[in-house]
């Protein structure tokens, strides 16, 4: 199964995946292999393959991302505690998955990079 495939699967509810969140643009749920105590994807339900594919038609979804991903914290109650959101792009950027991707990571104390 492509990796464009395993998200367009949790989108349409084909696969096990705890979502969190889901309208028409976005769809949010747990990270299988999480890096913190909270750990959830948002991804566009519409497929981007990584931050380089943003253009005119498509840039207003990171504001939207980004917009939910603090709704979701609020909801996850991590919002006063804190929390980080990262995307990442291409292989050399970590992104193991070619579509694009935010992370939102909260749940405890992070590690400073």
């Amino acid at each position: 199964m492509t990796n464009k495939k395993i998200f367009q699967n949790i989108i349409n509810k084909k696969t096990q995946s705890k979502i969190v969140f889901q309208d028409k643009k976005i769809t949010a749920f747990h990270d299988i292999s999480p890096k913190a105590k909270i750990h959830i994807l948002i991804i566009p339900n519409k497929f981007i393959k990584n931050l380089n594919h943003i253009n005119k038609e498509n840039l207003n979804i990171l504001t939207y991302m980004l917009y939910k991903s603090i709704k979701i914290a609020k909801q996850e109650k991590i919002n006063k505690s804190g929390y980080r959101i990262v995307i990442n792009c291409n292989k050399n950027g970590g992104q193991k998955i070619s579509y694009l991707h935010l992370h939102l990571l909260g749940g405890e104390k992070l590690k400073n990079f």
